[in-house]
C-alpha cells in the first residue's frame, strides 16, 4: 500500500492538471480576449490524428488519432487513441481510449479520464466519468464546467487513512493570438483546465481519544492547462504535480515530504478533416 500512494503523491504527470498554474507563457497575457469564437475548437472526425513533443523528466513522442464511431446510449462518440496504446504527456493519456462528443459548444468525454498518469491507481479513486464537459466554447475564466469528487479509506504502514479526492474542468482564458514557448504561434486559442484535488488523513487512538492527523492537507496535486486553436485542436499542454506533505508523517510511513514535477506537450504534425 505503500508503494501504492507513493505513487499517487509522485505522479510525473497523468499521462498525456489546474488552478495554480502559472501564467507566466510567453507574452500571452497580452493577447486575452474574451471575444475569441469557436467553429471547431476540436475537430473530431475520422481520420483526424496530432502528434507531441513531450518535455519532462524525459523526452518522448506521443501520437493520438481518432480510431472512429462509438455508439453510448442515445449518442454516438468519437473515440481516441494512442499510437501502439502508449503515451507519455498528460493530454494524451487523458483522453485514450476514451470517447468524445461535441454538444451546444461543449466537448463532452465518458471513460476513464486517467489523469494520474498511467500509475497503478488504489482501488477507490475512480475517474470514470460519463458526459465530463472538459471544454466549453463560452465559458468564462475560472468557470466550473465538469466536477467529479469521491471518498475512500486504506491502511498505509499500519495507518489507516482516509483519501478524499476532487477532480475538475475549469474554463480558462482566451487569445486572439497565442504564441507556444517553442515560439510557434496559433490563432483564437482558448485554454481549458483539470486539477486534481487530494487530501489524505488518520484517525489515531491517543490516551483513549481519537485524533485526526492530516498527512496530505488538502491541495491541487496536478494542474493542467490545456490550449486548443480553433480549427486544429490542443496546440500546447501544460501540467504541474505539486504536493507537500507533513513532514513528521512522511517519515513515519516512508514517504516524500515534497515533490514539485512540470511537463509540457508541444503540437508537432496534425491532419484534420
Amino acid at each position: 500500500m505503500k508503494k501504492i500512494l507513493f505513487a499517487i503523491l509522485s505522479l510525473s504527470l497523468v499521462s498525456c492538471a489546474v488552478e495554480g498554474l502559472e501564467s507566466s507563457i510567453g507574452d500571452n497575457s497580452n493577447n486575452s480576449n474574451n471575444s475569441t469564437t469557436f467553429t471547431d475548437a476540436l475537430p473530431l472526425n475520422n481520420g483526424n490524428y496530432w502528434t507531441y513533443d513531450v518535455v519532462g523528466l524525459t523526452n518522448t513522442r506521443d501520437s493520438l488519432y481518432i480510431f472512429g464511431d462509438e455508439t453510448i446510449g442515445a449518442h454516438t462518440y468519437k473515440k481516441f487513441k494512442n499510437r501502439n496504446n502508449i503515451a507519455t504527456g498528460f493530454y494524451c493519456t487523458s483522453v485514450n481510449n476514451n470517447n468524445v462528443r461535441k454538444e451546444a459548444g461543449k466537448l463532452l468525454l465518458t471513460g476513464n479520464l486517467s489523469v494520474l498518469q498511467g500509475i497503478t491507481l488504489p482501488a477507490g479513486v475512480d475517474f470514470s466519468v460519463t458526459d465530463f464537459v472538459i471544454f466549453k466554447e463560452s465559458a468564462t475564466n475560472g468557470e466550473i464546467l465538469s466536477e467529479k469528487t469521491g471518498i475512500f479509506q486504506q491502511t498505509i504502514s499500519n495507518f489507516p487513512v482516509t483519501i478524499e479526492y476532487r477532480l475538475r474542468a475549469i474554463g480558462g482564458e482566451n487569445f486572439t493570438s497565442f504564441t507556444s514557448p517553442n515560439n510557434d504561434v496559433y490563432p483564437n486559442v482558448k485554454s481549458t483546465k483539470i486539477v486534481v484535488n487530494l487530501k489524505i488523513t488518520s484517525t489515531q487512538t491517543i490516551a483513549g481519544f481519537p485524533v485526526t492527523i492530516n498527512i496530505l492537507p488538502q491541495q491541487d496535486v496536478v494542474v493542467s492547462t490545456q490550449y486548443l486553436s480553433r480549427n486544429i485542436g490542443i496546440v500546447y499542454t501544460k501540467t504541474n504535480t505539486n504536493f507537500a506533505l507533513d513532514p513528521t508523517i512522511a517519515a513515519q510511513i516512508g514517504l516524500p515530504v515534497s515533490n514539485s514535477q512540470i511537463q509540457e506537450e508541444f503540437l508537432d504534425t496534425y491532419n484534420v478533416n
